[in-house]
């Protein structure tokens, strides 16, 4: 059975609190996992959270703060160590080429499980599976960094009446989606366009074109919210948006699950960030991200 998953290891930001460990998301994508920001304490955070090494194909750093790059030593040679059996890619910001080569051999260790560097000088496809395909888009931060959104390819969803009308049914229902065609019969006559799913992840940024891009029409939306409103001055002076400024472009780009995360220590009330979304006239479905937690990408749309 497929499963669409975000799994969230830590949702703080520059400074862990109590309840709240450093960045580190895991999405699971039918058969493979992709880990986002992996920051310090994500080794730990998976044990917590039931998540594997083996869980793990892809790895996404968006910048090379350490709050969203410190967990790369532990998870690298946590990999080695349980020997994944399957190659595993790295995708990160070229200009940090050095960040990532000092995590990722910090210290000795056996490399047993092969690690593709696989470098984002700019924003565009980076890989392409029959499952999705993994892009990038440059955002707006104090140091380089990006955010990347992966999409499903568009399929078909056969409709039962029309099938019947043309007396298709049985081995014969898989061959025309196979063969385009049969009897006369083309594949659009009895099928209708099944929207490939949509997911982005946009971490530390202020408002910005790459931003609105990776959001726009996606079924999740992973967004850093680290200010509330009244704070937009620190916020912008920082490179980070605010509740609301997440929300707007959530909404803007008409994402149905909006997944809110990367907080100050400044604020201990959570509810504060989901009153200032649906302030700022988000209506879907939204989270306020904790640690441990997981949240299904919604299900296809009718």
């Amino acid at each position: 059975m497929s499963v669409r998953e975000l799994v969230v290891l830590g949702t703080a930001s520059q400074v862990p609190t109590r309840h709240r460990n450093h960045n580190g998301y895991l999405l699971r994508w039918d058969g493979e996992g992709i880990l986002f920001d992996p920051g310090e304490g994500t080794q730990r955070q998976m044990l917590r959270a039931g998540v594997a090494a083996h869980d793990i194909n892809r790895i996404c750093v968006t910048h090379f703060h350490g709050d969203h790059s410190l967990g790369l030593a532990g998870v690298i040679q946590r990999i080695n160590l349980d020997q994944v059996p399957h190659p595993v890619t790295a995708h990160y910001p070229a200009s940090g080429q050095r960040f990532f080569e000092r995590l990722r051999h910090a210290t000795a260790y056996r490399e047993t499980v092969p690690l593709a560097e696989a470098p984002v000088a700019d924003g565009g496809v980076l890989a392409a599976t029959p499952s999705y395909t993994l892009e990038a888009r440059r955002l707006d931060h104090p140091v380089e960094s990006f955010g990347y959104r992966l999409t499903e390819p568009d399929g078909r969803r056969m409709l039962p009446e029309r099938l019947a009308a043309h007396r298709i049914k049985g081995p014969d229902v898989g061959r025309i989606q196979r063969e385009g065609a049969l009897g006369g019969v083309a594949l659009e006559d009895v099928s209708e366009v099944r929207r490939g799913q949509r997911f982005a992840f946009v971490m530390d940024t202020r408002l910005c074109d790459g931003a609105h891009e990776l959001a726009e029409g996606c079924d999740m939306l992973v967004i850093e919210s680290t200010f509330l409103d009244e704070d937009v001055a620190l916020a912008g002076d920082h490179g980070h948006l605010t509740a609301g400024q997440a929300a707007r472009v959530a909404r803007d780009a008409g994402v149905r699950h909006l997944v809110l995360t990367h907080f100050s220590q400044r604020y201990s009330e959570p509810d504060e960030f989901e009153r200032q979304a649906r302030a700022a006239g988000f209506e879907g479905e939204l989270s306020v991200a904790q640690d441990l937690v997981r949240v299904p990408v919604p299900k296809r749309a009718a």
